[in-house]
């Protein structure tokens, strides 16, 4: 049976191997372990950067999102945007990541301020698109720019 809980600063160990190896399997990324443990961990005890979902089968975690908000003055309310998703391939293909964001749904719902939920995701990894339109979800007419100071 899986469980869906909010993240706590105890679990930023697990955090920080999924993000590291979404990273490596995502975009061929090794991030510096240091950093995304620090990264983790203010986003773990500052609430104002969002929140981690965990999904976990016998107590150990398999699964998780990270949440951040966006003011939209548009709509008078917030997106919650969907981040750094991971599900352990041994527990691939099983919904995991259905219920974690059947869960994200069932907060912004009750959360009375969320006009939306968005995300997005690499051009290449059709697995996730084709996971993200099951559920619902649909392309918008927004591209995403940026300007990526790390590597500076």
């Amino acid at each position: 049976m899986i469980s869906i809980r909010y993240a706590t600063i105890k679990d930023a160990a697990a955090i920080t191997a999924f993000n590291s190896a979404m990273a490596m399997e995502t975009e061929n990324k090794q991030l510096p372990p240091q950093t995304v443990e620090i990264g983790v961990k203010t986003a773990l005890t500052n609430q104002e950067y969002g929140f981690y979902l965990l999904a976990e089968s016998d107590g150990n975690p398999v699964g998780q999102l990270m949440i951040t908000k966006e003011w939209s003055d548009w709509r008078n309310g917030e997106f919650w945007w969907v981040q750094s998703v991971y599900v352990s391939p041994d527990y691939r293909g099983k919904g995991i990541y259905k219920q974690l964001y059947e869960k994200v749904k069932e907060l912004a719902k009750t959360d009375g301020n969320v006009c939306g939920i968005r995300l997005y995701v690499d051009n290449d990894n059709e697995v996730a698109q084709k996971a993200y339109t099951k559920l619902g979800m649909t392309t918008t007419n927004y591209l995403l720019y940026e300007e990526d100071w790390t590597n500076d």
